[in-house]
């Protein structure tokens, strides 16, 4: 879990550090700081470099503070990528974080709820959601794998990343107490039963490709469009 700490406004000539941030939270500062994008991102952007298209389109659900979908631009300039997040507060970090970086392959952020039946968008050619589904209700899950189906092409792939409970493998120590301190934040909140996201998105027309473990105790889980 990332920590939370308040950014302080820097005179005239110095530096304002970005708000370390949780989903949710409020604040003033317009970039937020995710500290697991860090410790994350290049982790990501290699198996990205196996399981994204060779071009097209790239919506980022729940982009969170912007910082993911801007490293990932760079890393990825033939693709162009579109941020998402429902949190107004999110959509100006990403705004913030964009306007620094100055890619011409990252759009503006749409405001996008995953558990909505209609997105402010009709198609991709490739879906990422990092860190979401543990941080929000089934319900924006469920959403999250029907707008896949609504919007990708057959065989386009939606991509997963986050901590998961796996029936045949033991869950560390690590990520129970991430759990329980998820459901103190929002009882509707919590690690998913892997088994029980390959199901839904089975009967939302999405076929279950392949898991990759990732460092941290994470994982990445690729979906295609069937």
């Amino acid at each position: 879990m990332a920590d939370r700490a308040r950014a302080s406004r820097a005179g005239a000539g110095e530096t304002v550090m970005p708000q370390l941030w949780m989903p949710g939270d409020g604040g003033e500062a317009d970039k937020r700081h995710a500290p697991a994008t860090l410790r994350n991102r290049d982790a990501i952007a290699a198996v990205l470099a196996d399981w994204l298209p060779p071009a097209g389109s790239v919506i980022e659900v729940a982009s969170g503070s912007g910082e993911h979908v801007i490293h990932f631009a760079a890393a990825f300039p033939h693709l162009h990528w579109q941020p998402s997040d429902p949190d107004p507060a999110g959509l100006v970090s990403i705004a913030a974080w964009r306007a620094e970086a100055g890619l011409s392959n990252v759009a503006p952020p749409l405001a996008l709820d995953a558990s909505a039946s209609g997105w402010p968008v009709d198609r991709a050619d490739a879906i990422l959601c990092i860190n979401m589904v543990h941080i929000s209700p089934w319900e924006a899950t469920l959403g999250l794998l029907a707008g896949a189906a609504r919007l990708l092409a057959p065989g386009a792939p939606l991509i997963l990343y986050g901590p998961y409970i796996e029936a045949d493998v033991s869950t560390a120590a690590s990520n129970l107490d991430f759990d329980a301190n998820l459901r103190t934040r929002d009882p509707a909140w919590g690690l998913r039963d892997i088994d029980a996201v390959k199901a839904a998105a089975r009967d939302a027309g999405l076929a279950f490709i392949e898991r990759r473990a990732m460092p941290a105790n994470n994982l990445m889980l690729l979906f295609r469009r069937t």
